[in-house]
């Protein structure tokens, strides 16, 4: 009877030598795989966000705007939303009746409840962080701090291409955020969010960043999250783990306006720069170099010798614009700003706009196969410019040209009045396009200046350009239509 419990006993001893030899058998691979085992300290638990609420929270701000509208104007809450305040015990706001309820007549301006959204202190002395689309119209702001305080604020500036707005108000002593490193954040990374969802102020709300860089806006690569973020949540700082601020909430994707697990904030390296000049200036200044750019495709890249897509393909260049000036040409392909280099389209405007109006910066394109560096003046960014369009071209019969058939191409040549329009030295205009031309995107009235890394200037050189190349591949064109230039593929019949 007392055999088996001795055995029992003796087994751990028996087996430490055997372990023992079977780690030294095993050396290194053992000790390895005892090391992978065991996951990495910073996932071996959930985080506690308590101590990051008490840092941050007393830097977060509620911001209540205010419209003036007649007592008859309509602009009160309707009743559905009354019923989510009653059902959610929200505060209804002093006032409020259903839309169709107010009393009439009078046409007194009164100020009535227009949007509530949230913000963070910059600086001890008042001024606060939101952005542009909270303060946007409004005719008052009430800012309320986290000990109920409230103050009336004014408006420093407003920014709508990155959606920053600066509000001041009379306060001193108050707790500024501390500002984050953004190149620090890393993809997976646990963030927090504080702000006032739907009017319910101190919410607190955390979640991963799930993407970064991500292009919705022509100046602003966002932070993604899944972090639960609403309507009044807008302005409101995103957190990391260190109690740094490293972005404002600003928008969700969604169908319904609720959460639904996608939002983005803006950088906050981003926000600080454009907030510094809305302090400063009261008004934000970028640069512009006057160029229409878009993707380079995989097609296009290959084609023309490229390789990888890369850069920002300059359709047009306005005329008598600082591009211009340089010597950049459509069709060009810019590579680099300032040694910087631009991996999408979507990374020239950033670098530019960024850049102070008035400096001299290096641009380097890629055209005919090789490389060049231009200097440009950076000019300061202006309105959108209106497209302008060429004349019809009147008919023309076209020339014959048997290699430019074969692509479903007619072509004749330009007059002195279509160079000096274009404002190009030669090229071919199309008067038909069909078959493998067609498919490729060309269409009648479009100029091709250049076949694959050749320029063209007459139809007898559109002839010389194609007869060197292999019949059976594509054939890059780059063509102009209207100011704007762009490349087309086309693939020869089979």
């Amino acid at each position: 009877m007392l055999a088996a419990p001795v055995r029992a006993r003796l087994a751990p001893r028996f087996l430490l030598p055997v372990l023992a030899s079977a780690c030294l058998v095993l050396g290194p691979v053992a000790t390895a795989a005892a090391q992978t085992a065991a996951p990495p300290a910073s996932v071996r638990g959930l985080p506690d966000f308590t101590d990051l609420v008490d840092l941050v929270g007393p830097s977060v701000v509620n911001i209540r705007t205010l419209e003036k509208v007649g007592a008859n104007a309509g602009g009160a809450p309707d009743e559905q939303m009354l019923e989510f305040f009653r059902r959610f015990g929200i505060p209804v706001p002093p006032g409020a009746t259903p839309r169709g309820r107010q009393e009439r007549g009078g046409g007194s301006q009164e100020p009535q409840p227009r949007g509530v959204g949230s913000g963070f202190v910059l600086s001890a002395d008042g001024f606060i962080m939101t952005n542009a689309h909270v303060v946007e119209g409004a005719d008052e702001l009430i800012v309320t701090l986290p000990d109920k305080r409230e103050f009336k604020a004014k408006v420093v500036g407003s920014d709508r291409r990155t959606y920053v707005a600066v509000v001041k108000i009379e306060a001193n002593g108050l707790s500024p955020v501390k500002i984050g490193d953004v190149n620090r954040l890393r993809v997976g990374e646990w963030v927090m969010a504080i702000g006032s969802p739907f009017g319910l102020e101190n919410t607190v709300t955390a979640g991963i960043v799930s993407a970064k860089k991500r292009d919705t806006g022509d100046f602003l690569p966002f932070i993604q999250t899944d972090v639960a973020i609403n309507p009044g949540n807008s302005g409101g700082p995103l957190i990391n783990m260190r109690g740094e601020v490293v972005g404002i909430n600003s928008q969700i994707y969604s169908r319904s306006g609720g959460f639904q697990g996608i939002s983005f904030a803006i950088p906050i390296d981003e926000a600080v720069r454009v907030s510094d000049q809305l302090r400063t200036v009261g008004r934000v200044t970028r640069g512009r170099i006057g160029v229409q750019i878009d993707q380079v495709s995989k097609d296009v890249a290959e084609s023309i010798g490229l390789g990888q897509p890369r850069g920002a393909l300059v359709r047009g260049v306005e005329p008598n614009s600082p591009a211009a000036a340089a010597g950049v040409e459509p069709g060009d392909i810019i590579l680099r700003f300032d040694g910087q280099v631009i991996e999408k389209s979507v990374d020239l405007p950033r670098l530019v706009g960024n850049t102070k109006p008035g400096s001299k910066s290096t641009i380097t394109v890629f055209r005919r196969g090789g490389q060049r560096d231009l200097s440009v003046t950076v000019a300061e960014i202006e309105g959108e410019r209106p497209e302008v369009r060429s004349a019809a071209p009147e008919p023309a019969k076209p020339q014959a040209s048997a290699a430019a058939q074969a692509l479903g191409l007619g072509l004749v040549e330009l007059t002195a009045t279509q160079k000096r329009d274009l404002q190009i030295k030669g090229g071919v205009r199309v008067v038909t396009a069909e078959g493998p031309a067609a498919r490729a995107g060309l269409r009648e009235g479009d100029v091709i200046v250049a076949v694959g890394n050749t320029e063209v200037a007459s139809v007898k050189e559109v002839d010389a350009a194609l007869a060197r190349w292999d019949k059976v591949r594509p054939v890059s064109v780059l063509f102009r239509r209207g100011e704007w230039a762009q490349y087309a593929i086309i693939r020869p019949a089979r």
